[in-house]
């Protein structure tokens, strides 16, 4: 069973910094492309960033490219989202997706 788990959410001000977590299990990060995508409030889900099977390629919505970085450990099987620079428009919840999989999510707000 494919399990997704979010963490590393939270509250921080304008220009923060937070590193977000996906602990995968029932299947193997390096097999297949992962994302983060995310959904402000009353918002629909939003494209944030993919990184290949390979982990070689890595793209990001123009909104977050230069800020935001994705990366994995393949021997914790685990995906990660690094979010610098953070703007109050980066407010959402954070989901990983594993083809149509997403785990619970994490909250990320950004207010001063």
């Amino acid at each position: 069973e494919v399990q997704l788990v979010e963490s590393g959410g939270g509250l921080v001000q304008p220009g923060g910094s937070l590193t977000l977590s996906c602990e995968a299990s029932g299947f193997t990060i390096s097999q297949a492309p992962m994302s983060w995508v995310r959904q402000a409030p009353g918002g629909r889900l939003q494209f944030v960033s993919l990184i290949s099977s390979g982990g070689t390629t890595t793209e990001y919505a123009d909104s977050v490219k230069g800020r935001f970085t994705i990366s994995r450990d393949n021997a914790k099987n685990t995906l990660y989202l690094q979010l610098n620079s953070l703007k109050i428009e980066d407010t959402a919840m954070y989901f990983c997706q594993y083809l149509n999989n997403r785990g619970q999510g994490t909250q990320v707000t950004v207010s001063a």
